[in-house]
């Protein structure tokens, strides 16, 4: 795929996200109502899609277990280097560890990867093992490290901070769906046409609206280029540029994972640091102005660097 191919698919992903960024901006769509669009994209559009989607999918061709394998080992190496370099530099909290983590190794999923997945390949299939992956594995990680930095006697011994922890993980609206798709779709259970056209409906709104959203809270916050520190330099670099490297080595030379699996996982791993990050941070008050800033910058670099990846991939 040329530069200019690349760019084409794009446009459809820069229409919905400029678009956002514009019209907050000049104040006509308050950049307060991104909350609302969303809660929407992720509580009932992108569950809709992503439950009729994997119900009407053949599992032994969308669980790539070498692929998942080689993903799974390029983030637990990812997990530790930031964790180590965390560390070196002073860090000896949980929690602030645990935000460090989660700003260089999850990827922003349901607002950024599902659509432009959709705009690029017309499915956002390999998304769903990846996606279950980082809620039931990386997503329990971060949240029992944040659950165990908690202080005070309400926040309860060890044992029940940590199954607190696997509960959050599993009960959100996306791993819910995904495993209700994957379930039915073992047992063979017959869902009426009509159901999942509905589903098909809601969920064809989900790419978007989950860029307008993302468009809008950029656009209502602004960016401070000038103010950005070398941590969040740092960051922001190992998301964008050295994890999608690290992943395209463990998963191509160490996994032999080949042809379109492969361009998938870089993709998926060159995405931006999720929205999830400020919501951790201000539910367990710590960075929370880091987290902010390393979403929307990360969001900027990841657009930007999108057409580099996608000719890089396709060579």
């Amino acid at each position: 795929m040329g530069g200019a191919a690349a760019l084409e698919k794009l446009v459809p992903v820069l229409l919905a996200f400029g678009g956002g960024v514009l019209l907050a901006h000049r104040k006509i769509v308050p950049a307060e109502a991104s909350k609302v669009f969303s809660d929407y994209a992720f509580l009932f559009a992108v569950p809709c899609y992503l439950f009729g989607n994997i119900y009407a999918s053949d599992l032994g061709a969308l669980f790539n277990w070498r692929a998942i394998g080689g993903y799974a080992g390029a983030a637990a190496l990812a997990v530790v280097a930031v964790a180590v370099a965390a560390v070196a530099h002073g860090l000896r909290e949980p929690r602030d560890v645990a935000l460090r983590v989660m700003a260089g190794v999850q990827v922003n999923t349901a607002y950024f990867a599902v659509p432009v997945f959709i705009t690029v390949f017309g499915t956002a299939a390999p998304i769903f093992p990846i996606l279950l992956f980082q809620v039931c594995v990386l997503s329990l990680v971060v949240i029992a490290l944040m659950e165990l930095g908690r202080a005070g006697p309400e926040a309860g011994g060890p044992g029940r901070r940590l199954s607190r922890a696997v509960g959050a993980s599993l009960a959100t609206p996306l791993v819910l769906a995904c495993n209700a798709g994957i379930l039915l779709n073992l047992l063979s259970v017959r869902i009426p046409a009509v159901v999942l056209d509905g589903a098909a409906f809601v969920g064809d709104s989900a790419s978007p609206v989950a860029l307008f959203a993302l468009g809008l809270h950029l656009g209502g916050l602004g960016l401070d280029l000038r103010g950005t520190t070398r941590e969040e330099l740092a960051l922001i670099a190992f998301k964008c540029l050295a994890f999608p490297l690290l992943t395209w080595a463990v998963c191509g030379l160490l996994f032999g994972v080949r042809g379109e699996w492969l361009a998938y996982l870089v993709l998926i791993a060159a995405m931006p640091t999720p929205q999830n990050l400020f919501i951790f941070a201000q539910r367990y008050d710590v960075g929370v102005d880091l987290s902010a800033s390393i979403v929307i910058k990360s969001s900027l670099v990841s657009l930007l660097l999108l057409p580099l990846w996608l000719q890089t991939v396709a060579a």
